[in-house]
């Protein structure tokens, strides 16, 4: 027995559990994330007598006699501090990192109210957060100290939000004072919680599946197998993947799930898993693409190991380049890349209504969840009730089913709440990677470096499933060429199955590959035609009415040269500054069903905002508001944005391909243009209640291929130029990026969206190295190489502006993908500048971050 003091309470523990599960599960804290239970990820972190300590390592037995504190027990003052100070400087995306981050603020600020940006640096450096790139939060604990320090009064909030304006988020509070609630914080009675047991081998016969043994355990509930799923192959757009494999069949990657294990309690699980008996025939496992697409290859599925192809040609490649005065042709070959959302995979599922299933689950689309949920129960949709809590980052991680599917299965075998959690290990090891890329890409040019033709091809490790890799192999494909104005294209692309984990959506989409091998191949044509990278961007950079690779036209909303104006003198500054450009489409676009809904419903005075828009901390609560109220004036007090609902909320599609913004944006400027009518008659929100006002935006693109001499791909494209500054030794000092991203919504959104995803570019770059050997990831979270503070360099953002905008939500643009597509490149280019190595694979070797190991 063990007694505490926590927040100021005496509480007593029965048994020397890790503190954070007594602060979880037995007092219900629930501000102290577990994010790794490894002691690296710092979502944990908690005061003890002052000092900053991560909970989830140690046992409650170290801590009888001290005070342990939490966010829930800071100091009124405090709270607001804090609450004003994180809002304010845009420091809080997706919240789960926030509350630890605060905590570290706090044993900086109790003994130095002075700090230096250094000082701050030090203090949450033990802390990850993937999605701020660190400078938003370490702005807000500099701003805390000095409201602190000078007892400053938090001003009112500001009753009038527009476009283009510096606001704080509307679902900053929550996720601050750790009430903000995601899935892995409920609790509910009589629920019990399940695991999968996975296979042990990427490439194997299931000879025997044996459950009698862990059947008897007194603490299981139940034991489900193939047999009982009444449709076992789910799928995001092709249905090719297991829910549970069956005695007989082959594995395909080390995450096929053979057993669904229920247990009482949720410290059982590993006990009971480890009883399922399992027999297998182990057999070579098909590692790389290029073997998978020889003849004598085992088949991975039964209609062969190319997933998909895509080609893009336009014009007559092969004579231009033969044609063209200099011509740069070049291999180059990128990794697969972890996600590293700090929340886990978790979902909670129970019987509803009759027949019915309700799920809580922190996903990317509550609808694909009910579609491929109800899919494989084999019941109507609407017996499948989503409900999405806060999703603790996504980067389109979170698109494909991981444990929702599972815990839906196994809630309607038992009738009794389910919940099942991913650990860190099992996240890292079984949820989707960026695809990696072998990649071949001729460029060619003119005497006077205008670019006149490509040819590429590209192969993508697709893994064992398929998820999202047709789409990501076109986009790698259609945005291969570059924001260039140049239209004799040839590329084509397969994507491979293989025995590795499966490769799905991740930010950047494709684009993030393949522009690494294209602006590359730009510098060595500069070098041919003699003259700078830079001026070769400008010269080729696309402009209004010019004609993109794909054939769109330009609009007037392209600032591609103005973002390439915007950082020439900082480019110019240094001899190791290296240059990359990039664009990046709003909308999955390619011909496809796009499209953006909502409903607004005035209830008891305020205008609740229902639409199923996943917001994965990338801000669609605070760009709905702000529409919304650009377009009624009515004070964002009144306003209450919803989570995404599949009994309230619209279907709003997917929160990927930087869409969003667009999308929903522009269906929430219609819903609101309709309420302001009314209330331009005179009518008051009150005069309004239980009306209700739809908005509907449907995005018109033309398929990739399409025979028209200027097919529209997509409805819009941001632009961005990245300039990476180092110094002598080769560690990155600064970045500077200027972004044509239309009218941005929220600017300290904007800015944060962009410093994360340009950190996050970096660690891709430079010191992420996700290592999967012989079909087995060998890598944990402590060893993947995710940037901390003290190693994120200064950034800078600048954000350009077209003369004209795209007519969708007031000229707003996405971006959260474009943000890390040019990073890579202009690394390369910075050490090609310093050292002279032309490098084409990433994570780029004999660096400042990757030394080698023959030196």
């Amino acid at each position: 027995m063990f007694t505490l003091n926590v927040n100021g309470k005496i509480s007593v523990c029965n048994t020397d559990k890790p503190l954070l599960s007594y602060l979880r599960d037995d007092l219900r804290i629930t501000s102290a994330k577990d994010g790794c239970s490894e002691g690296v990820c710092g979502t944990c972190t908690v005061l003890i007598d002052g000092k900053a300590v991560k909970a989830c390592v140690q046992k409650v037995s170290r801590f009888v006699g001290k005070h342990i504190l939490t966010v829930e027990g800071l100091t009124p003052r405090e709270k607001e501090v804090y609450e004003h100070c994180f809002a304010q400087a845009g420091a809080v995306q997706c919240g789960f990192c926030i509350p630890g981050m605060i905590i570290c603020a706090k044993s900086l600020l109790d003994v130095n109210l002075n700090p230096t940006r250094t000082d701050v640096k030090k203090a949450i450096n033990g802390n990850i957060c993937r999605c701020t790139g660190y400078k938003k939060i370490e702005e807000a604990i500099l701003m805390s100290a000095k409201y602190i320090r000078e007892d400053l009064q938090i001003p009112p909030s500001a009753s009038e939000l527009k476009m283009a304006q510096r606001f704080k988020r509307v679902d900053a509070a929550e996720k601050i004072n750790g009430t903000g609630i995601f899935v892995d914080d409920i609790e509910l009675p009589g629920m019990i919680y399940a695991k999968a047991v996975h296979s042990k081998y990427p490439r194997a016969i299931i000879n025997k599946i044996d459950i009698s043994k862990a059947a008897s355990h007194p603490d299981c509930v139940k034991i489900l197998l193939a047999k009982d799923v009444p449709n076992n192959f789910i799928g995001h757009i092709k249905q090719d993947w297991d829910v549970l494999m069956a005695e007989g069949e082959t594995t395909r990657y080390v995450g096929d799930a053979l057993a669904l294990v229920a247990t009482y309690h949720k410290d059982k699980l590993d006990e009971v898993c480890q009883l399922v008996e399992v027999d297998y025939t182990e057999l070579k496992p098909v590692t790389s693409p290029t073997d998978a697409l020889k003849a004598d290859s085992p088949l991975i599925h039964a209609d062969g190991n190319i997933m998909s192809r895509a080609i893009l040609q336009r014009g007559n490649a092969a004579e231009a380049i033969k044609n063209s005065k200099y011509v740069a042709t070049k291999k180059y070959q990128t990794p697969p890349q972890e996600h590293g959302f700090m929340e886990p995979e978790c979902a909670i599922a129970m019987p509803e209504g009759k027949d019915g299933i309700l799920l809580y689950s922190g996903s990317q689309s509550v609808y694909d969840e009910q579609r491929e949920i109800s899919n494989m129960l084999q019941i109507p949709k609407d017996k499948v009730h989503c409900h999405s809590q806060l999703v603790g980052g996504g980067f389109g991680g979170k698109e494909d089913m991981s444990v929702q599917h599972h815990a839906a299965l196994m809630a309607w075998h038992t009738k009794k709440p389910v919940k099942i959690k991913f650990t860190r290990q099992e996240s890292l090891d079984y949820h989707t990677k960026r695809h990696p890329m072998d990649m071949e890409f001729t460029l060619a040019c003119d005497e006077n470096g205008y670019l006149t033709a490509m040819k590429g091809f590209i192969i993508a490790d697709t893994g064992a499933y398929a998820s999202l890799g047709g789409p990501v192999l076109e986009r790698a494909c259609t945005h291969a060429a570059g924001p260039y104005n140049y239209q004799n294209i040839d590329i084509l692309g397969m994507s491979v199955y293989t025995n590795n984990v499966v490769s799905g959506a991740f930010r950047g989409f494709g684009a993030t590959q393949s522009c690494f091998a294209t602006e590359n191949n730009i510098n060595l044509l500069a070098e041919m035609v003699g003259i700078t990278p830079w001026e070769i961007r400008y010269r080729n950079a696309i402009r209004p009415g010019q004609v993109l690779p794909n054939g769109q036209i330009a609009d007037e909303s392209v600032a591609m040269a103005e973002c390439l104006e915007a950082i020439k003198d900082v480019y110019e500054s240094s001899p190791y500054a290296g240059l990359a450009i990039a664009s990046k489409n709003s909308g999955t676009g390619v011909g496809n069903k796009d499209i953006g809904r909502c409903i607004l419903s005035v209830e008891d005075g305020k205008v609740h905002i229902r639409t199923s828009a996943a917001c994965m901390g990338q801000g669609i609560a605070m760009m709905c508001t702000t529409v919304l109220c650009e377009t009624t004036g009515l004070d964002p007090a009144l306003i209450i944005h919803e989570r995404a609902d599949t009994v309230r909320t619209p279907n709003a599609g997917t929160s990927t391909a930087s869409r969003q913004t667009v999308m929903t944006g522009e269906a929430i400027r219609r819903g609101s243009e309709k309420l302001k009518v009314e209330l331009d008659k005179g009518l008051t929100l009150s005069d309004l209640d239980g009306h209700e006002f739809y908005g509907e935006y449907s995005a018109k693109t033309d398929r990739m291929g399409a025979i028209k001499e200027n097919p529209i791909s997509h409805v819009s494209y941001s632009y961005g130029a990245q300039v990476v500054i180092l110094n002598k030794d080769g560690k990155v000092e600064k970045v500077v990026a200027a972004f044509d991203v239309g009218t941005p919504v929220n600017i300290q959104s904007v800015e944060g969206q962009i410093e994360g995803g340009i950190v996050m570019g970096l660690g891709y770059a430079m010191t992420e190295d996700f290592k999967v050997e012989g079909g087995y990831p060998k890598t944990k979270l402590g060893t993947l190489g995710l940037m901390r503070a003290n190693a994120a360099p200064e950034l800078e953002v600048i954000l350009v502006h077209a003369k004209g905008k795209i007519p969708e939500t007031y000229g707003a643009k996405g971006c959260g993908e474009l943000c890390l597509i040019p990073t890579a490149p202009a690394c390369s280019h910075a050490y090609y500048r310093l050292d002279g190595k032309f490098r084409t694979e990433l994570p780029l070797k004999d660096t400042f971050y990757k030394k080698s190991k023959n030196k």
